[in-house]
């Protein structure tokens, strides 16, 4: 039953940005100050994980296919798969929701704590909509940036990793990559990035909207949006797998 609850609340929670309309141009300013903190902010984690992401999968991946019956090009193919669906999106994303995430929940559980979230409802300001709504439009379209800047960057680690290790020349794996390459999977992959870029930013809002109490309470909100942020990931990244597949 508590989930329904929270469930319920969260659809609540949507609702209410949109059932007191109010100028665009408002939320224009606030829009793209939050694209620069999720985009921008994030980029360097994201270049990070997405090289060594590359760089790691190639390696092991040489590791398993020891046999030379198989071409070394393979290996291009098979981490370029499997950048393209499921790391770059799903593994950048988890990590975005750590910090992109308990960031949100954070902002937004000081402010109702300190009551200013009190005050804009005063005011007569729809705060669900002012606070939460430019959040998740820069994570729907930020995100899926990243992810697509992760999936260059891993790609690039691949390469590099398997030229300094020796395993496979970067001809090899272009040409491994290039084999199998399917528009569609870098399509699928954006679907699940615009997906997890809603799910973050909408969730943490919400649990950061909802925090009563004091500074433990924001902290306990914080881990709330990142765990189930998390949990929510996974479960539509196996859903979006199953129906889009």
């Amino acid at each position: 039953m508590s989930f329904f609850y929270h469930f319920g609340r969260y659809l609540l929670f949507l609702k209410s940005m949109f059932s007191k309309p109010e100028k665009f141009t408002i939320y224009v300013e606030r829009t793209f100050t939050e694209m620069v903190a999720i985009g921008i902010g994030s980029l360097p984690i994201v270049i990070l994980i997405s090289i060594f992401q590359g760089a790691v999968t190639t390696v092991q991946t040489a590791y398993q296919l020891v046999t030379p019956m198989i071409p070394k090009s393979t290996i291009g193919t098979v981490v370029s798969d499997s950048t393209i669906l499921e790391l770059a999106p799903t593994i950048t994303c988890l990590v975005l929701a750590g910090k992109v995430g308990s960031h949100i929940a954070s902002e937004i559980g000081t402010m109702r704590i300190n009551e200013e979230i009190d005050a804009l409802e005063v005011m007569g300001i729809n705060s669900a909509a002012f606070l939460a709504l430019p959040k998740i439009i820069a994570g729907i379209i930020m995100i899926p940036m990243l992810v697509i800047i992760s999936i260059f960057l891993s790609e690039l680690g691949g390469i590099v990793a398997g030229h300094y290790s020796g395993v496979l020349t970067a001809n090899e794996f272009i040409q491994g990559a290039r084999l199998t390459f399917d528009l569609f999977t870098l399509q699928f992959s954006l679907i699940k990035a615009f997906t997890y870029g809603f799910v973050i930013t909408s969730v943490s809002s919400f649990h950061g909207f909802i925090t009563r109490g004091g500074a433990l309470e924001v902290g306990a909100s914080s881990t709330k949006a990142v765990v189930y942020s998390s949990v929510l990931i996974l479960l539509s990244d196996y859903l979006l797998a199953e129906l889009l597949l």
